[in-house]
């Protein structure tokens, strides 16, 4: 079981998806995001295997939820700087986190 202490150590913020990219080196399909988080965090990389629900197209401008205090991972030659949350299907699809309504980027979850 997580403690509360443990659990409000997990920084997740609100974050808009400015670019999105193709990462064919990846082992399983994925995209190269870029997030900005706001003044506060400023933008962060990050990797997702989300290819099965997503389009570049529709990705961009979207808000997402990310845990921003993890360290650095390093997939390849790519380094992710954020964990997306999303919830995975019995396929390993994935459904982004996002806020019902826009919210300033870097809002904290609560």
């Amino acid at each position: 079981m997580l403690t509360w202490e443990e659990f409000e150590k997990v920084e997740m913020r609100v974050g808009t998806i400015l670019e999105v990219y193709e990462f064919p080196e990846a082992r399983k399909p994925a995209y190269k995001l870029v997030i900005d988080f706001g003044t506060e965090i400023g933008t962060r990389k990050s990797s997702a295997q989300i290819t099965q629900r997503y389009t570049i197209e529709e990705l961009v401008g979207k808000q997402i939820v990310a845990v921003v205090n993890f360290p650095e991972k390093q997939i390849g030659k790519f380094k992710s700087q954020c964990l997306i949350l999303g919830s995975v299907g019995v396929n390993q699809d994935v459904v982004l986190l996002s806020s019902d309504k826009p919210v300033e980027n870097g809002l904290r979850i609560a």
